[in-house]
C-alpha cells in the first residue's frame, strides 16, 4: 500500500504542477473570496495566481443597510478590498440596500470616502461603475452626510471620468443642481467626456421639471459619444434633443424613457426634433416605460409618430377606472409603431373592460414583434388565439409570457384549459417560444 501510495503521489502532484495557468485561472475564477483566500494558502505559486489581473476586474460591493455584527464586516472588507486588488478593477457596482437610520448613512459616507480616495490612487482602468438607488433625498441622509459623499463622489469622477465607458447612477435623487455638478466632474478640465453608455434613470429627484433648466441642457452638451442613454421623460427637451443630434447623431443607438406619474410630464416636445435626431441617428431604437400613465391624452402627447420606438411597457396595475379605457391606445395609438416595436408589456386592472379582441389585433399588426409580456383580467382562450396565429405565420413572436387576472378563488378551470392548449400546440411551444402563461386569483 505505501508502494502504491509512492507511485502515486508524484503522479498527482505532477498534475496539478503542470496545470496551465490559464486553467487555474479559470477554476478560481468561480471561488468566492474567502475560498480564494484558502486556496492562496496551498503553495506559492496558487497564491502568486491570486494576484492575476482576470480575478478581480469585477466586482460588486454590497452594504447592508441594517446593523449587525455581520454586515458591519462589509463596510471594513470594503476598503481593504480595494487596497489590495483596487488597482485590477475594470467594472465596480456598489450597493447600499434600504438605510433606516442617520448611523448608517454616515458610515456608507466614511466608508466610501475612504474607498473612492484609494481607488482613485491606485486604479487607471476602470470602465464602468454603477451606484444605484442611493435615494439621497430621504430623511436618513442628513445635509452633512449627503455632501459629503457628492463631494469624495465627484473628486473621484473628475479623476477616473477620462477612463469610464459606463456610468449608472440610477436612483440617486439629487436635486438639479446637485445632479449636474455631479454630471460635470467627468468633464472638468477637459471640453467633453468619454463615457458612452449613461443611465440617469430617477437621478434627479421626483416633481423636478428638469427639461426647463439650462444648467441640464447645457452638462448634457458636453457629451459627444453617447451610444446608450437612460433617463426620465422629465429631462427631455428640444433642447435636449438638439444636442443629441448635434454631438451623438454617429454613435446614439439607444435611448431608454421612463415616465412616471409622479415626474411632470406636460412639457411640449415637437415632432420635428424627434424626426432630425431619428434624421442623424440612424440607428436609434427608443424604449418607454411608463409608471402608472395610461390615459390616452397624456400618452398621445409623449408618444409622437416621428419617434423610432422599439419597446413598450405599460404598468398600472393597481389602477382601475371605468372612465379610463386603454382601448384607444390599442387601437388608435400604438399601432403608428407597428414597423418597428419589438417588445409589448402590460400591466394593467381591466376589469371593466374586455380587451383580448384589440391586443390580438395589435400583435397581428406589429411585423416585427418578437416579445410580448402581460398581467392583465383576460379570456384564457386569448392565448390560444396568440398560438394559433403563430402557427399560421401571421405573426413571429419568440417570448409570449401572460398572466391572466380572475375574480374567482379558485383558477382550476383555467388552469385545465391552458393545460389543453399546451398539448395542443407543444410541438411550437418547445420548438419557438420563451413560453409562460399562468392564472392567477385577484380575490
Amino acid at each position: 500500500m505505501d508502494e502504491e501510495s509512492q507511485l502515486i503521489q508524484p503522479q498527482d502532484q505532477s498534475c496539478w504542477a503542470t496545470l496551465p495557468d490559464v486553467c487555474l485561472r479559470c477554476i478560481f475564477w468561480w471561488l468566492g473570496d474567502e475560498d480564494r483566500s484558502r486556496a492562496a494558502l496551498v503553495c506559492r505559486k496558487w497564491n502568486q495566481m491570486m494576484y492575476s489581473a482576470d480575478l478581480w476586474r469585477y466586482r460588486t460591493i454590497t452594504f447592508s443597510g441594517r446593523p449587525s455584527r455581520v454586515h458591519a464586516y462589509e463596510f471594513e472588507s470594503a476598503v481593504w478590498y480595494v487596497k489590495k486588488f483596487g488597482r485590477y478593477l475594470e467594472h465596480l457596482e456598489i450597493k447600499f440596500l434600504n438605510p433606516y437610520s442617520v448611523v448608517l448613512t454616515r458610515k456608507f459616507q466614511v466608508t466610501m470616502q475612504g474607498l473612492l480616495s484609494c481607488l482613485g490612487k491606485r486604479n487607471n482602468r476602470l470602465k464602468s461603475l454603477s451606484i444605484q438607488h442611493l435615494e439621497l433625498d430621504r430623511l436618513v441622509w442628513r445635509n452633512s452626510i449627503r455632501r459629503l459623499f457628492l463631494k469624495s463622489l465627484s473628486s473621484f469622477l473628475n479623476k477616473m471620468g477620462k477612463h469610464l465607458g459606463y456610468l449608472s447612477l440610477k436612483g440617486a435623487r439629487l436635486t438639479v443642481e446637485q445632479g449636474c455638478h455631479i454630471l460635470d466632474s467627468l468633464s472638468c478640465l477637459r471640453k467633453e467626456n468619454v463615457v458612452s453608455e449613461l443611465n440617469i434613470e430617477d437621478f434627479f429627484s421626483h416633481h423636478l421639471a428638469v427639461y426647463s433648466s439650462p444648467q441640464f441642457n447645457k452638462t448634457m452638451a458636453t457629451f459627444r459619444s453617447l451610444v446608450s442613454l437612460t433617463l426620465n421623460y422629465n429631462c427631455i427637451s428640444d433642447e435636449l434633443l438638439e444636442n443629441l443630434c448635434e454631438n451623438n447623431a454617429g454613435t446614439l443607438w439607444s435611448m431608454n424613457i421612463k415616465c412616471h406619474i409622479h415626474d411632470p410630464h406636460g412639457q411640449v416636445v415637437w415632432g420635428v426634433s424627434w424626426a432630425k435626431l431619428a434624421r442623424y441617428a440612424t440607428n436609434l431604437k427608443v424604449s418607454f416605460s411608463f409608471e402608472k400613465v395610461v390615459k390616452y391624452k397624456r400618452l398621445a402627447r409623449i408618444l409622437l409618430h416621428e419617434i423610432p420606438i422599439r419597446s413598450i411597457s405599460l404598468r398600472n396595475c393597481s389602477f382601475s377606472s371605468p372612465d379610463c379605457s386603454m382601448k384607444p391606445t390599442l387601437t388608435d395609438l400604438l399601432p403608428t409603431f407597428r414597423h418597428t416595436l419589438q417588445k409589448l408589456t402590460f400591466e394593467f386592472n381591466n376589469n371593466h373592460e374586455s380587451l383580448d379582441e384589440e391586443l390580438h389585433l395589435l400583435i397581428l399588426s406589429c411585423r416585427e414583434l418578437f416579445s410580448f409580456k402581460i398581467w392583465a383580467f383576460l379570456d384564457v382562450k386569448f392565448v390560444e388565439q396568440i398560438l394559433k396565429s403563430q402557427e399560421e405565420g401571421r405573426c413571429a413572436l419568440r417570448t409570449l409570457k401572460v398572466r391572466i387576472y380572475t375574480n374567482r378563488y379558485e383558477t382550476h378551470e383555467e388552469d385545465r384549459t391552458l393545460r389543453e392548449i399546451y398539448r395542443k400546440y407543444r410541438r411550437l411551444i418547445d420548438s419557438e417560444f420563451n413560453y409562460f402563461v399562468v392564472a392567477y386569483s385577484m380575490m
